[in-house]
């Protein structure tokens, strides 16, 4: 042949067109069409099956199963998965499997459960598939050595700053280790008569406040290694802080919450009086309004700078309040935990800790005895993302890095471990380490 077949589309005259009167196919006839062969790429081949015919002969199970696997490999690709066994009688490319109109809604529900769909049904909405849980990581990507770190559940001893710097409140020492360069900075030493029981940053990370067993409170500037400040009023230890915007909120074991202000001379500017046993728990909530405070005395109560009264006094827990967080993502809603003696109504443990995401809506918590283990929650669901075991003693001190997709716990065990276990803000996937990251085992001083 001197060419290929050339096929020109007809044009049809003016007067054809008004003359041609498209015909209405009769409803008793069929029509049928030429065949129809789809575009793989854009198919949802994984949800047909080839039938196997080695397991429904079992006689030519030897014979027929390598050359059925290369049939099947070279039509849906290596990767498919193995297709589910068959009777001899079904078809060989089948959409699932054909399931029985349910009896009941009970049925409906049951199958829907089961992932089985009516495709039929035009009226019924397309359902979408279900999204798969996110992996976190059940091992801590680093672990540091941290000597010295008391066992105390009333105290604060960790925080990681704005600018990815973590304190370590070590016995009478604060260490500095940056999380950038690995970097150990030994901040200050109290002396022998004294020692660190709660360590909190500013917001902007450039100054750390500290709280000594003396009832003093100190301001360090992180940068120079040096005291800027020393605030007294306390009558025996702080073992809690908590910094907004301008004002730095002290709890102590003489049951008084103080406020300093560090652009004033005196050492407070007002004393909040509400709890009848120490104070362990201290949260400001994200746009200054409202001050939360947990005590020894199982209460919760919710203060604000207009009155020396709190404005809100919660009783329902049986242990000491500590875990405390205020949501990032709904103003006005504040998470708290119980101790030992607590059975919390949202995650029936023991609480030692509670810190809110920032780039999802989730929780995470710190827990004792018996199984010392830290869990992830997603809110308002309350459904348990992840469960994260490694420390043999309660995990009484969490802090979280700036970027919010890590965490740093602390135990009596005498170490710190940091865990990769939320997303990113843009990206939505799991953290993967890097080499600055890669697990490893240091000292923290």
């Amino acid at each position: 042949m001197a060419g290929g077949l050339r096929l020109d589309p007809a044009v049809a005259s003016p007067a054809r067109l008004l003359l041609d009167v498209p015909k209405t196919p009769s409803p008793s006839k069929t029509t049928y069409s030429d065949r129809f062969i789809p575009c793989r790429s854009s198919s949802r081949l994984h949800n047909f099956a080839l039938l196997d015919r080695d397991r429904a002969s079992p006689s030519s199970t030897t014979d027929d199963a390598p050359y059925s696997r290369l049939l099947r490999a070279e039509i849906f690709g290596p990767d498919s998965p193995s297709p589910a066994p068959s009777s001899p009688n079904t078809n060989l490319f089948r959409f699932k499997t054909d399931h029985p109109s349910p009896k009941s809604p009970f049925a409906a529900s049951a199958a829907a459960t089961a992932g089985h769909y009516d495709c039929t049904a035009g009226s019924a909405e397309s359902s979408t598939p279900r999204k798969p849980p996110r992996k976190v990581p059940k091992t801590p990507h680093k672990v540091l050595d941290a000597p010295s770190l008391q066992d105390d559940f009333y105290l604060n001893l960790v925080d990681w700053s704005s600018q990815n710097t973590l304190a370590v409140g070590l016995g009478n020492c604060v260490y500095l280790w940056s999380a950038s360069n690995c970097k150990v900075t030994k901040l200050c030493d109290l002396g022998p008569r004294d020692s660190v029981c709660a360590v909190h940053w500013t917001r902007e990370g450039s100054y750390l406040a500290i709280g000594t067993s003396l009832g003093d409170v100190q301001i360090w500037d992180s940068s120079r290694c040096k005291r800027i400040r020393n605030m007294g009023g306390h009558q025996t230890r702080t073992g809690v802080l908590a910094w907004s915007s301008r004002i730095l909120s002290s709890g102590s074991r003489d049951k008084n919450i103080l406020q300093h202000d560090i652009r004033v001379p005196s050492d407070y500017i007002s004393k909040f009086s509400g709890h009848r046993s120490e104070v362990c728990g201290l949260k400001w909530s994200h746009d200054d309004r409202e001050l939360a405070s947990g005590g020894n005395d199982n209460q919760l109560l919710v203060w604000n700078q207009r009155s020396q009264q709190p404005i809100l006094r919660l009783t329902e827990h049986t242990a000491a309040v500590k875990a405390i967080a205020w949501s990032p993502h709904q103003q006005g809603l504040l998470a708290s935990g119980g101790g030992t003696a607590d059975r919390c109504i949202r995650f029936w443990n023991t609480v030692c800790n509670l810190a809110w995401c920032k780039n999802v809506n989730e929780l995470v918590s710190t827990h004792g005895y018996s199984q010392n283990q830290i869990m992830v929650w997603k809110y308002p669901s309350m459904s348990k993302v992840a469960t994260l075991t490694g420390h043999t003693l309660r995990v009484l001190y969490l802090a979280m890095s700036p970027d919010g997709q890590t965490i740093v716990t602390g135990a009596g065990d005498e170490t710190l471990r940091f865990w990769n276990i939320f997303p990113s803000m843009k990206t939505q996937a799991p953290v993967r380490d890097i080499g600055l990251w890669s697990f490893s085992r240091s000292h923290i001083r």
